[in-house]
């Protein structure tokens, strides 16, 4: 098996994707209605930010950002909880999960 692809990615190629991914994610933030949909942009964009630790971090031979990684996930996975949580209770009410019902919501 050749390594020497392996050996020629370096932190340019991670950074290029990440840029990529989070671009994808800000347009389905910003284009789309859907909540779902909504919640997946906001994961793809918190990847992209955990990519660019991750490839700073081999980079520079250093834990900080693997650590910094745990800690964006514990974030999403609450982000997501909530998310989640407020999308079932807008189809509950109005059997459609849109981003216009957040309005009529009251606590």
């Amino acid at each position: 098996m050749n390594t020497s692809f392996i050996n020629e990615i370096g932190l340019t190629h991670y950074l290029v994707l990440a840029a990529i991914l989070f671009v994808i994610g800000m347009a389905g933030v910003l284009l789309r209605r859907n909540v779902i949909v909504l919640l997946m942009s906001i994961e793809l964009m918190l990847n992209s930010v955990n990519l660019t630790f991750v490839a700073f971090s081999k980079y520079l031979g250093n834990l900080d950002g693997h650590i910094m990684v745990f800690f964006v996930m514990t974030i999403a996975a609450a982000e997501a909880a909530v998310g989640l949580a407020l999308a079932v209770s807008i189809f509950k009410r109005f059997n459609e999960v849109n981003i216009r019902f957040f309005e009529h919501l009251k606590g």
